[in-house]
């Protein structure tokens, strides 16, 4: 029975979003591999499925009570990738220039050595910022554009422009809310050791702030 109401996260594996999220995983090779190869067509369609399996298997989760801690993992794993491969193929065919790229990775690099700093202090990840959401979908959303151009030569003349617009805006995002973590987490650490009780609350109050 459907029981939307329940946001309850489970440790269950085998959910038909976790499925879902699995085989979009097994798919960023095969966009890879098209991108590189010239497929344009090809790679615009499984990133086009890739993108609508994304949004039904967090309907389902969330209509159907099937949120997961596996989920929540593999969800956004499967978005970076399919970030980090689109670039990866747009950079070696010389669509995208490799800067654009590092910059991107540098950034993500940056969290993890945050995210490592958090758990040296006991502390688990920080809430995730509305600025890190608006620069993941920025970001997910200029490099299928660019594609787009590539695999229709007649419209890269609108979807170039566009396209670069959400990158560029996209990456200026993904630095700020990096900066926006950076912060909070030199906040987060100065904070004395206490309980594990307290410091969810402290977290919990950073998120608030973050929302606000």
């Amino acid at each position: 029975m459907p029981t939307g109401q329940n946001s309850e996260v489970s440790s269950r594996v085998f959910t038909v979003p976790n499925g879902l999220s699995f085989i979009r995983l097994c798919l960023v090779p095969v966009f890879l591999i098209l991108l590189i190869a010239g497929k344009d067509l090809a790679a615009l369609i499984v990133l086009v499925f890739s993108s609508i399996s994304d949004y039904f298997d967090g309907v389902i989760a969330r209509k159907f009570g099937q949120i997961t801690r596996l989920g929540q993992l593999l969800d956004p794993a499967a978005d970076r990738l399919f970030i980090f491969a689109a670039l990866i193929g747009l950079a070696v065919r010389g669509i995208l220039p490799w800067w654009l790229f590092l910059i991107i990775v540098a950034r993500d690099v940056m969290l993890l050595v945050l995210g490592i700093t958090l758990a040296n202090f006991g502390f688990g990840p920080l809430p995730v910022h509305h600025l890190g959401k608006l620069a993941t979908f920025s970001l997910f959303y200029a490099l299928p554009i660019l594609t787009l151009g590539q695999a229709f030569g007649v419209l890269a003349p609108y979807t170039y422009p566009i396209g670069w617009a959400f990158a560029l805006w996209g990456a200026f995002l993904y630095w700020w809310a990096g900066i926006v973590y950076a912060i909070e987490t030199a906040r987060v650490i100065r904070i004395p050791r206490v309980e594990p009780g307290a410091r969810s609350d402290t977290l919990g109050s950073i998120k608030e702030a973050n929302d606000g």
